[in-house]
């Protein structure tokens, strides 16, 4: 599909994404409550047990893990939105003005709600500890670059990402200034030089400047949402566009290229996270828009259809408030018939989770959703 918006009708609403975002914000809502800390607490070390939770925990530096493609999924499935939004508002005679406009607010709501998540911090809004490196905050710039690529042709948006991806290569691989000319280590890179010159912060494992390379994940989302958009079965692309970009990312890593690495979005963990996404998504359009499996959607889409509202509710009032009244009631209740703490823990998680959950229902029953 050459054309930057197709002239066929778009499908109807692409369930899978629903799922999709309503399984991420399970997810995070999961690690919110603290349920993933207490069953590695609870699980003995060097078993299976161990080391299945560990996948729900970020790698660290170098490696992969399965924690470590939710942000991915994340970019790339407001990517998929945006194509649906955007192309729903060119068709209803909206300009591109006044698209951008509303493009441009929503991405100067996104980075306040991501910085203001911190409010907790007594430094939350200290220059030189600003946390912008929050899925919210580096969404927000991701947005844009995608809506300013939106209306090129497929090919170029490709070349786009393949460009952004060299420059971060480039950046990393020769800047030469001393303190910050270490490539792909720890501390001294390009990164935390960026983070130095703006906010006088150091020592950063995850960086601002990641933005740039993550927009690759918005970009490729946006391109599959016109695929979809386009009235015809793009799984067998999808597919083999997902496990070529596998093959090439862990090629890289294993041949000592380009490391995988999450906290600064190396190009080669960009590859290999996007070939992860493109197959979840093709195996997602597959089983729900075209078997028709709707079976226990429902659960994910309520708390999915107000995604923005319950990851900042769980961050903010959750980990903050939530979580321990939740703990504070229910612990002596489940103590009086014998429960074991550790058990205790895990079920106090399930119930916040509960909470958190009927309130996304309360909210779905009452067709209110939080945009922004």
């Amino acid at each position: 599909m050459e054309n930057s918006i197709s002239n066929r009708k778009p499908s109807d609403r692409l369930l899978s994404l629903d799922f999709m975002r309503g399984l991420i914000m399970f997810l995070l809502a999961l690690e919110a409550s603290e349920l993933y800390n207490h069953l590695r607490s609870a699980t003995n070390e060097h078993t299976f047990g161990q080391i299945f939770i560990g996948q729900f925990f970020h790698n660290g530096w170098h490696g992969l893990h399965f924690w470590d493609l939710i942000q991915p999924a994340f970019m790339f499935m407001a990517g998929i939105a945006m194509a649906y939004s955007l192309t729903k508002q060119t068709r209803s005679g909206l300009s591109w003005r006044d698209r951008f406009l509303k493009t441009l607010r929503r991405c100067g709501w996104l980075l306040f709600w991501g910085i203001f998540k911190r409010i907790s911090s007594p430094e939350w809004f200290a220059w030189d500890a600003l946390d912008v490196t929050d899925i919210l905050t580096q969404l927000a710039f991701c947005t844009m670059i995608a809506f300013l690529l939106f209306n090129l042709k497929l090919r170029y948006q490709i070349a786009a990402c393949v460009a952004i991806l060299a420059l971060t290569e480039f950046f990393y691989r020769i800047w030469a200034v001393p303190g910050f000319d270490q490539g792909y280590a720890g501390i001294g890179n390009f990164g935390n030089w960026i983070d130095w010159i703006l906010f006088g912060q150091k020592d950063n494992t995850y960086v601002f400047i990641n933005w740039l390379p993550t927009a690759v994940h918005t970009i490729a989302g946006v391109v599959v949402g016109k695929l979809f958009m386009a009235s015809y079965n793009p799984i067998y692309r999808l597919v083999g566009t997902g496990g070529a970009l596998l093959v090439v990312g862990y090629a890289m890593d294993a041949l000592g290229i380009t490391p995988i690495v999450k906290p600064i979005a190396t190009s080669s963990f960009m590859v290999t996270s996007l070939g992860y996404c493109l197959l979840i998504v093709a195996g997602l359009y597959w089983w729900i828009d075209m078997r028709k499996n709707r079976k226990g959607l429902l659960f994910f889409q309520v708390i999915g259809m107000n995604s923005i509202f319950i990851y900042l509710f769980f961050a903010i009032v959750g980990q903050n408030w939530l979580n321990e009244y939740v703990l504070m009631v229910v612990q002596p209740v489940f103590a009086s018939v014998g429960i074991s703490p550790a058990v205790i823990l895990l079920l106090a998680s399930v119930c916040v989770f509960a909470l958190e959950w009927l309130l996304c229902l309360f909210l779905y029953r009452k067709k209110i959703f939080f945009k922004l």
